[in-house]
């Protein structure tokens, strides 16, 4: 069976909403089917015969280009390096998670614009620009209100958490770090990304 794609999949291929995508499925533009749960779902090679039928261009790498957006972006911003490796490591071998690396604040403020990732996990005592200023600035932007950030330090106190909170930080763990906690607390971050879409589905629909 071919790999289907969801109405966020789609939105995001094109850089519209989701409700747009519902609106082409309506109009019976886009064939779809539903699941037992009632989500939209959308198969690759109806996709695919959606973009010739109203002759937009179907790219070589369109295969590549949805198997990545299935896969949730992170950027790793640490200018420790081997604690960068070490999350490095332990996602890649989830083998699900599309990373980036930056080893300050600055760095990561430009990746972040270029890559909009999902996650962000942030270290917040570097130099340069410190996980603080990146926050804020991430989140002075509503376009990134669903982007979730999960904070790593060697030490945290009691107004560290107050600005998390003002800051509007998801979550936050302290180094070092176990590797199921690190990956726990990922998983538990990107399930609430999921029932927040699943939400705005059923509204869609």
């Amino acid at each position: 069976m071919d790999k289907t794609l969801t109405t966020n999949n789609i939105a995001q291929y094109f850089q519209v909403t989701q409700r747009t995508v519902v609106q082409w499925i309506n109009q019976d533009k886009l064939k779809c089917f539903r699941t037992p749960g009632k989500h939209i779902r959308v198969y690759r090679e109806d996709f695919i015969k959606f973009l010739k039928e109203y002759h937009m261009p179907v790219p070589e790498e369109l295969t590549a280009v949805i198997e990545a957006l299935g896969k949730k972006r992170i950027l790793i911003v640490d200018d420790d390096k081997s604690m960068v490796a070490a999350i490095d490591r332990v996602l890649n071998l989830e083998n699900k998670y599309e990373l980036e690396i930056a080893y300050d604040g600055f760095d990561a403020g430009q990746r972040f614009i270029a890559h909009k990732p999902d996650l962000v996990i942030l270290d917040i005592r570097m130099p340069r620009v410190d996980g603080y200023k990146l926050c804020l600035a991430i989140r002075n932007s509503p376009e990134n209100k669903d982007v979730k950030i999960l904070i790593i330090s060697g030490f945290i106190s009691e107004k560290d958490k107050v600005l998390f909170n003002k800051l509007a930080v998801n979550d936050y763990f302290l180094k070092p770090f176990e590797n199921d906690e690190l990956k726990m607390k990922i998983a538990n971050l990107f399930l609430w990304n999921r029932r927040a879409d699943d939400q705005r589905s059923n509204v869609a629909q």
